[in-house]
């Protein structure tokens, strides 16, 4: 994508995911970031499948998009009245909620995570130990660090052994 600017490229990924997963009813993406941590973690695929605003519910791992790029966080609630929901998300090693998400903006919902070549369902209530972790991560990039090193150091092989 030679001479477009970094957001020009993101807001075509954007477009291509919604697209893909449109079209083929599903849509695999490469995790890059820590607002997850330790739910999912950088490197971790994330396989998506087509929801409304109307099928997600708190607990659920949406992915949307804004700004020009891509985010998977939790549902936290929904606000607004029937025919205009806002959903509200939060990354679990985020600090803080982020600005609602608009129905025009969800792209879908995460269905389960390939990692070390396994397929993972997460759970929509993580247990207790998780919470902690992402309590932790939370308020300390330093805690986040060394969460994604020890989970680089066990790291096994990222071919996919699920078939769904």
């Amino acid at each position: 994508m030679r001479g477009r600017s970094s957001a020009e490229v993101h807001a075509l990924k954007c477009e291509l995911a919604g697209e893909v997963l449109a079209s083929s009813g599903s849509l695999r993406l490469r995790v890059t970031g820590w607002s997850m941590l330790p739910a999912i973690f950088p490197g971790d695929t994330l396989v998506i499948e087509p929801a409304n605003s109307e099928s997600v519910g708190q607990g659920d791992i949406i992915l949307f998009r804004r700004d020009g790029r891509l985010f998977a966080h939790r549902v936290s609630g929904k606000t607004g009245s029937a025919s205009d929901f806002q959903i509200v998300t939060q990354g679990d090693g985020m600090a803080n909620p982020g600005p609602p998400v608009f129905s025009s903006q969800l792209l879908g919902k995460v269905a389960f995570v390939v990692r070390d070549g396994l397929c993972l369902e997460l759970a929509k209530n993580p247990r207790l130990s998780t919470r902690a972790v992402a309590a932790l991560v939370r308020h300390s990039y330093w805690a986040a660090r060394v969460v994604v090193g020890v989970h680089k150091m066990a790291q096994g092989p990222q071919e996919a052994l699920c078939k769904r």
